[in-house]
Order: structure tokens, then sequence, then C-alpha cells
């Protein structure tokens, strides 16, 4: 399987996660990318540091997302959601590669999910049940009678919105050496997540 991180400027987050899952699976075929990259400039000095604590050593050189690596790649692992929408407004042709890494590796969201989706149905059910039986009534009344009646259920369906992961994984780009420390604890875990699916 071949997988491309990507990241803003190629320079924190998507090389150290390129060099953890190397490190980690060294026969997996990895590569990364930066929407904003530049080419053949050096990671990050705080990047590299905290790599070099785990014993990972770290060689390399930024370059921009391009057509030909997105034909490579069999998964397009972001950073962010953003990270994705660019992708998906530069090149949709791959749009079906593209995930942000968390969204690829988790779970946690699938029941919520569903969840949510039979909500929305139920919702539009009332809603429009609640205007066929009011049509006599002027449109500000019927307005405040759906107001009245689906307010629980609106409390409910953010509710469960509001359980929902962000997707983002947390940039440590300025911050001091505790900060990359923990972008890459964060990384560290989702690309544990990761090798089990490759393996799975």
């Amino acid at each position: 399987m071949k997988i491309l991180f990507v990241c803003t400027g190629n320079t924190c987050r998507s090389p150290m996660a390129e060099a953890l899952l190397k490190h980690k699976l060294p026969d997996v075929q990895v590569k990364s990318a930066g929407i904003f990259a530049g080419y053949n400039q050096r990671a990050n000095e705080n990047a590299m540091k905290v790599l070099k604590e785990k014993n990972i050593e770290m060689d390399h050189q930024t370059q921009p997302v391009t057509e030909q690596l997105l034909h490579w790649a069999d998964a397009v692992l972001t950073m962010t959601s953003k990270h994705k929408q660019s992708l998906i407004m530069d090149f949709p042709n791959f749009a079906q590669k593209y995930f942000t890494l968390k969204e690829y590796v988790s779970d946690a969201d699938k029941q919520i999910w569903e969840q949510l989706k039979k909500e929305y149905a139920d919702l539009e059910e009332k809603r429009l049940r609640i205007m066929n039986e009011n049509k006599n009534l002027e449109s500000c009344q019927v307005q405040a009678l759906l107001e009245e009646k689906l307010s629980n259920h609106m409390a409910k369906i953010r509710s469960l919105e509001s359980e929902l992961i962000s997707y983002d994984i947390s940039d440590p780009f300025g911050g001091d050496l505790p900060i990359y420390q923990k972008t890459l604890e964060e990384l560290d875990q989702h690309i544990a997540a990761l090798i089990k699916k490759i393996k799975d």
C-alpha cells in the first residue's frame, strides 16, 4: 500500500507522520507533501528533535502536492479537514483517495453518524407533517409552531454533533519543543491505528 501524508508546508506534521510510519513499518511505501510547500527545504528543527528523542532519524526535503504524487498514492491522508478540502478543490479527480488521518483510522464516529442520519430523517418527517397539518396558518405562525414542536429534537441533534471528534492533528508550527512532543504523541497514536488497519 502506498501512502501519501499531506499537511501545509511539509516541514512538521506530514514528515513526522512519514518518519513514524517508516520507522514502525519499514517495508511500507510512504511519502509526504505540502499544499503550500516549496521544494527541497529541511524539516522543522523541533520536528527533527522530537523524533530524535524516539531514536528516529529524519532526512527530509519538502515537496508540494502534485498530480504525479496523487497518481502514485493508494491513500492520501491529510492532517486536517481543511487540507482535505483544498485537495478536493485543487485535484478533484483523486477525491476518492482523500481522508484525514484520524478519519481513516477511526471507528469512533461511525455510530454517532448513523444516529445523526436517523435523527435528521426523523426531523424532516416531523417538519413536513407539521407543515401539512397547518396549511391554513400564516407562514410566520407555522415557523413559530415548527420551532416550538421541534426544539427538543434540534437539541438532541446538537448534542450528538458535539460528540463528533475533531479530525484535525494539532499544528505545532511556531511552538516550543513540548508542543512538538504533544503533536508527535498524537501522530504516534494514529499511526499505530493505521498500521493495524494496513495489517488487517
